[in-house]
């Protein structure tokens, strides 16, 4: 195996998978827009599209993962990869400040102004007149009907003490790898994932919880809205990280990796850690205050 020591930076080959993922991205597209207008064909159009975006990905990290384990990558490309990793979660950051900026506003502005707070007696006299500030909020009109907020103790408190922990073994993962005790690697990793997927297993029956018993949905006014796409977000990056973590582990059963070069393991460990201080962000700003 050639391994490149000097400081000539590698420049990949031609790849198809550019055009491959940019195809997939068109029908996932068109298979939205057509669905949310009401043509059946646009779930399926969908479908394909995310096929052909997951095809992609398999391919593409496959063909990354063959040209690091072959020894063309240096320390100049490495450097490059944490440059993009910090970008990428910084991107993350600005996605969820977003929606944490909307739940601020939402809370700490909107709904005091239309209830007259602040010296806004008009804004709630021309808006809404008779409308209360109160949180949490369906906002003027009882939008979505009486529902009931979700409580932050029981399993919101287990997904927290769950992600804590698993940020914890996912610690001593890294520590043990670069100690080279492999078979201490892949216990703890397999630990982390593990208790990723049964996180996203409780929030699955907290939202049965939350529509079948409480009447909360995505319709019941702001609070609502921000409950979902805030948790329902951050659910989705917790599969993704999952998902990561999954391969990491078999990578590491396969014998990647060393306790000099290790970069995709740190990548995935940085986006978890990530993760894990958003769901505290939230589970504080959503389900306490």
């Amino acid at each position: 195996m050639t391994t490149h020591t000097d400081e000539r930076y590698y420049v990949p080959h031609g790849s198809h998978w550019p055009a491959v993922g940019s195809l997939g991205l068109l029908f996932m597209m068109v298979g939205v827009s057509n669905w949310l207008n009401g043509a059946g064909a646009g779930f399926y159009i969908m479908l394909t599209g995310l096929a052909i975006i997951v095809f992609m990905i398999t391919g593409w990290f496959a063909a990354v993962i063959g040209e690091s384990e072959g020894g063309l990558y240096n320390a100049q490309v490495d450097k490059s990869f944490r440059q993009g990793m910090f970008w990428f979660i910084f991107s993350e950051v600005m996605f969820f400040a977003a929606f944490f900026g909307a739940l601020f506003y939402a809370r700490n502005m909107a709904i005091p102004w239309l209830g007259g707070e602040s010296n806004n007696f008009f804004t709630n006299l021309l808006l809404w007149e008779g409308y209360e500030s109160t949180w949490p909020s369906n906002g003027p009109g009882n939008m979505g009907g009486d529902y009931e907020a979700m409580p932050p103790f029981g399993l919101p408190l287990i997904n927290t003490a769950l992600l804590l922990t698993s940020s914890i073994t996912l610690t001593i993962a890294h520590h043990a790898l670069i100690a080279g005790k492999r078979a201490q690697v892949t216990a703890f990793l397999a630990m982390t994932f593990l208790l990723g997927f049964i996180f996203i297993f409780l929030q699955g029956f907290e939202y049965v919880e939350a529509y079948q018993h409480l009447n909360l949905k995505l319709t019941s006014g702001i609070y609502g809205s921000t409950f979902f796409m805030l948790t329902g977000f951050h659910g989705l990056h917790v599969t993704i990280g999952a998902i990561m973590l999954t391969i990491i582990w078999f990578r590491v059963l396969k014998g990647h990796f060393s306790a000099e070069k290790h970069f995709a393991f740190e990548a995935v460990a940085w986006y978890w850690h990530f993760v894990d201080v958003v769901w505290i962000a939230l589970y504080v700003f959503v389900y306490w205050m």
